[in-house]
């Protein structure tokens, strides 16, 4: 199973990918709105597809990790020139978005809430 860290917003998910990317194994980054005091992301979807990336998390590498990313409450996402859609690396144009980082692969919206979908992502 990956090891999972959490980050909240864009310099933080930017050092954390970083300094995975020293330690070897795929990285999987699950872009997803940020959630409130009690632990409930304002994005519908994020809330479907949260317990369905989790549960097939078992079936990803030993060396690989897991970064859940925080994006911003909604306002700030839904800003055009949010640094998550504008950003050369990320490019997002939904949340939830799951990358394998360092290739094209990407699930997005109601597809990271398949579980066929984000276990064949998590095996390859």
């Amino acid at each position: 199973m990956a090891t999972v860290v959490k980050v909240e917003g864009f310099e933080a998910f930017q050092a954390k990918v970083a300094e995975l990317s020293k330690t070897g194994g795929d990285i999987f980054v699950m872009f997803s709105g940020s959630k409130d005091a009690n632990g409930v992301s304002w994005c519908p979807d994020c809330v479907d597809a949260e317990p369905v990336v989790n549960g097939c998390l078992s079936v990803a590498a030993d060396d690989s990790h897991y970064l859940y990313v925080g994006v911003g409450d909604r306002s700030f996402w839904k800003d055009q020139n949010c640094v998550f859609r504008t950003a050369k690396e990320t490019q997002l144009k939904s949340v939830p978005t799951l990358i394998k980082w360092g290739t094209k692969q990407r699930l997005e919206e109601g597809q990271c809430a398949d579980k066929n979908l984000v276990g064949m992502m998590f095996e390859e």
